[in-house]
C-alpha cells in the first residue's frame, strides 16, 4: 500500500501518464496558487491595500507556505524514484534531488514561511517570497528549454558581455579624453564618463549627459550605431540555442513515442531515428474523423497533442498526448478496424506506409527486424489495423460500454 502510495505521488508530482487527470489538475492548481501569492505579495507593499486586505494577503501565505512545504516535502519523499536516481538509495538519491535547481527554487519559495518562525520580519522577505514566480518554470517546458538555451550558451553570452563592457570603456575613455577638460563633472574621469557609455550602448539615452564637442558628438553618433549591433548579438544568440532546444525536445518526444510502438521496439537508436524522420505533422479539428472503419489503412498515427475517440464494435476508447494506433497499417494494406474521431483539437504525427517501405528497402536490417516483429503480431490484429495493446498497455482509457 505505501509503495503505491509512493508510486501515485511520484506520478501526480512529476508528471505521470499522458492524460493523467489528478496530475493536470494538481499542476494547474499550483500554477494558480504561485500567481495568487506573487499578486499578493505585490499588492501588499501598497499601504492602503495592505490596511484593507492585510488579512486575506496573511491567510493566503499560509496556505501558500503549507501547500509548498508539503510539495517540497513530498517531491524529496519519492526522490529516489526519478530514474536517474533510482541507483543511490533512498538518502543520496534526496541529497543529489535537493541539490538541482528546480529542488532549490522550491527550497527558497518555503524558506520564507518558516524564517520568521525563527524571530525573522516576514515583510523583510518579500524579495524571497517572489521568487516563487521561478516555480513557474518547472510547469512550463518553454521556459526550461530557455534556460536550457542560456546554459548551452553561456560562454557565447559571456564573449557578448566582455566585447559590450570593452565597447563601454573605450567610448569612456575617448568621451573622457575629449571633454574631460569641457565638462569636468561628468567626464571628469573615465568612471564617470562610463554612465554616458552604458546609456548610450544600451540605446536609452537618458540625455543627462551629452557631449557638446564636435569630435565628442561624433563619437557619441558612432557608440550609438555600435550599441544596436552589439545587443543584437546576445539575442541572435539566445533565439538559435532557444530555437535549437525547442526541436531537440521535440525529437526526444517524438523519438520516446516511435520507441514505444512495439513493432519498432526492437530498433536500435540510430534506426528509430530514421524511422523518426518519415513523419509528419497533421492538425485535425474537433469532431474531425481522423480514420473511418472499413477504409484502406495506409498510415499509422501518433497524438502530439490533445485527444481522440476510437469507436470500437463493443466500447469507446479514448487516447491522449502520446498515444499512437494504425501501427499495423503501415506494413500491411488491411482495412481500418475502427472509425477514430478527435474529441479536442489535434496535433498528430503520420507515418506513411508508403515512406517505411522505401525506407525499409533502402536498410535491410530495418527491413528484417519490422517484419519480424510484424509476424508475431499480425494475429493479434485479427486482420485490422489495430492491436490490442495500442489501447491498453500504452495507457488509453479503460473500455467501456457505449
Amino acid at each position: 500500500m505505501r509503495v503505491s502510495l509512493k508510486r501515485r505521488i511520484y506520478e501526480l508530482l512529476e508528471k505521470g501518464a499522458a492524460g493523467d487527470i489528478g496530475s493536470v489538475i494538481l499542476d494547474r492548481s499550483l500554477i494558480a496558487l504561485i500567481l495568487v501569492n506573487v499578486a499578493s505579495v505585490i499588492l501588499s507593499t501598497v499601504d492602503s491595500v495592505e490596511r484593507e486586505w492585510g488579512g486575506a494577503f496573511l491567510l493566503v501565505e499560509v496556505l501558500s507556505g503549507i501547500v509548498f512545504s508539503a510539495e517540497y516535502f513530498a517531491r524529496l519523499w519519492v526522490a529516489d524514484m526519478h530514474p536517474p536516481l533510482r541507483g543511490l538509495g533512498p538518502l543520496k538519491a534526496r541529497i543529489r534531488y535537493a541539490m538541482q535547481p528546480f529542488a532549490v527554487i522550491d527550497l527558497l519559495a518555503v524558506a520564507p514561511f518558516w524564517l520568521p518562525l525563527l524571530g525573522g520580519d516576514l515583510r523583510a522577505l518579500v524579495v524571497f517570497r517572489l521568487l516563487r514566480f521561478l516555480k513557474l518554470a518547472r510547469y512550463s517546458p518553454a521556459l526550461r528549454s530557455l534556460v536550457s538555451a542560456l546554459a548551452s550558451e553561456r560562454r557565447a553570452l559571456i564573449a557578448s558581455f566582455v566585447i559590450i563592457c570593452g565597447i563601454v570603456l573605450v567610448a569612456a575613455t575617448a568621451l573622457h579624453l575629449i571633454e574631460g577638460d569641457d565638462q569636468p563633472e561628468v567626464f571628469g574621469s573615465i568612471p564617470a564618463a562610463i554612465w554616458w557609455a552604458i546609456a548610450t550602448v544600451t540605446t536609452v539615452g537618458y540625455g543627462d549627459v551629452v557631449p557638446v564637442s564636435v569630435a565628442g558628438k561624433i563619437v557619441g553618433g558612432i557608440v550609438m550605431l555600435l550599441g544596436y549591433g552589439l545587443l543584437a548579438l546576445p539575442i541572435g544568440v539566445v533565439a538559435t540555442a532557444f530555437a535549437r532546444e525547442i526541436h531537440s525536445r521535440e525529437f526526444v518526444i517524438t523519438w520516446g513515442m516511435v520507441a514505444r510502438v512495439p513493432l519498432f521496439e526492437d530498433l536500435n537508436a540510430a534506426d528509430i531515428a530514421e524511422v523518426t524522420g518519415l513523419l509528419h505533422s497533421q492538425t485535425v479539428e474537433r469532431g474531425e474523423i481522423i480514420a473511418r472503419e472499413g477504409d484502406a489503412g495506409t498510415s499509422m498515427f501518433f497524438i502530439a497533442s490533445g485527444t481522440v475517440e476510437i469507436n470500437l464494435a463493443d466500447r469507446t476508447v479514448t487516447m491522449h498526448e502520446g498515444n499512437f494506433f494504425g501501427e499495423m497499417a503501415v506494413l500491411h494494406r488491411t482495412r481500418r478496424s475502427a472509425t477514430v474521431v478527435a474529441t479536442s483539437r489535434c496535433r498528430l504525427l503520420v507515418l506513411d506506409g508508403d515512406d517505411l517501405h522505401r525506407l525499409m528497402r533502402r536498410n535491410p536490417a530495418i527491413a528484417r527486424r519490422v517484419r519480424e516483429a510484424a509476424r508475431e503480431r499480425l494475429a493479434e490484429t485479427q486482420n485490422g489495423d489495430m492491436a490490442r495493446e495500442e489501447f491498453v498497455e500504452q495507457g488509453g482509457d479503460p473500455a467501456r460500454d457505449d
